[in-house]
């Protein structure tokens, strides 16, 4: 969780923001403003907003390092999610082609179906090492056999049987699609009209999963919720992180507000993931995400 996006140096506390102005900007940022959108609804300045976020998000990180430990999770869900730092790949700087941080970057997530908690993220590259650093993460936090569905991608085969061996089941589900407008619809209408799912395959990798939870949705619904609260998933603008560190503390304040601070819908009133895994006793207020850099 606390990956090589975010091994950055650690510049001492932000002393010249009160807590109360710090959680102002959390409030901010968690609801899908970008950097430019809370400077201008605080008042403070850039360079300090980007500071704060670059060390609360590290605070985050180490804190849920920490406490997301021996959870009882029996139903996992995996995927993964794009965006890019710097710029698009095809527009990467010849130099910096093979440089981690400049292009495309994935985040790694696993998704607990019953308390929705969010297990483990990873932010890197799409590639068999970091889907084994991610699973190594993910096992390093539970106490029981789980039962894991992800997408097809072919990497999570080799390091789920590398990691759990035959202690766990595993299940892929491989979507089909194809296209989601008439063969008359406009050029403009198939670009921002999603595909359609003609076709799921389920096959089952390792052990006995129960059918009726091999499923993808909830961690595929965390996607919108990630693209809805931070501004630099949102598709289709011009809003990215230019350094993978910004990227990565922005995941890791994202997670920090979801899994203590927000109440899940689907848990009852005012119930977070957090309480609902037995991790927190209470609904987090900014104010408290804020106090991590005390």
């Amino acid at each position: 969780m606390l990956d090589n996006a975010l091994a950055v140096k650690h510049n001492g506390h932000m002393n010249k923001l009160s807590r109360t102005e710090r959680a102002q900007i959390i409030r901010c940022l968690v609801e899908g403003n970008s950097i430019r959108a809370t400077v201008r609804m605080t008042g403070f300045a850039k360079n300090t907003i980007t500071k704060l976020l670059v060390e609360l998000g590290k605070a985050c990180a180490i804190y849920q390092d920490e406490h997301l430990r021996d959870l009882p999770s029996e139903r996992l869900q995996a995927d993964e999610i794009w965006s890019f730092c710097h710029a698009k790949a095809r527009n990467v700087p010849e130099d910096k082609r093979d440089t981690f941080g400049y292009g495309d970057v994935w985040t790694w997530t696993c998704l607990d179906s019953d308390s929705k908690l969010m297990v483990s993220w990873r932010v890197g590259e799409r590639t068999l090492g970091d889907a084994r650093a991610f699973v190594e993460d993910v096992a390093s936090r539970i106490v029981q056999r789980p039962q894991i569905s992800t997408d097809g991608l072919r990497f999570y085969v080799e390091a789920i049987d590398d990691v759990f061996g035959s202690n766990v089941d595993f299940a892929q589900i491989i979507k089909r699609y194809g296209p989601s407008q008439a063969e008359d619809a406009s050029p403009t209408a198939r670009r921002y009209s999603p595909q359609e799912c003609t076709g799921i395959e389920i096959i089952v990798r390792q052990g006995d999963p129960n059918p009726d939870h091999i499923s993808t949705s909830y961690v595929e619904r965390q996607n919108l919720t990630m693209r809805m609260g931070m501004r630099r998933f949102t598709r289709l603008t011009n809003a990215f992180s230019k350094k993978v560190e910004n990227l990565a503390a922005a995941v890791s304040l994202h997670f920090m507000h979801y899994n203590f601070a927000r109440p899940h819908q689907s848990l009852g009133r005012n119930i977070t993931p957090a309480m609902a895994a037995g991790i927190s006793d209470h609904v987090w207020t900014p104010e408290e995400i804020a106090a991590l850099l005390d």
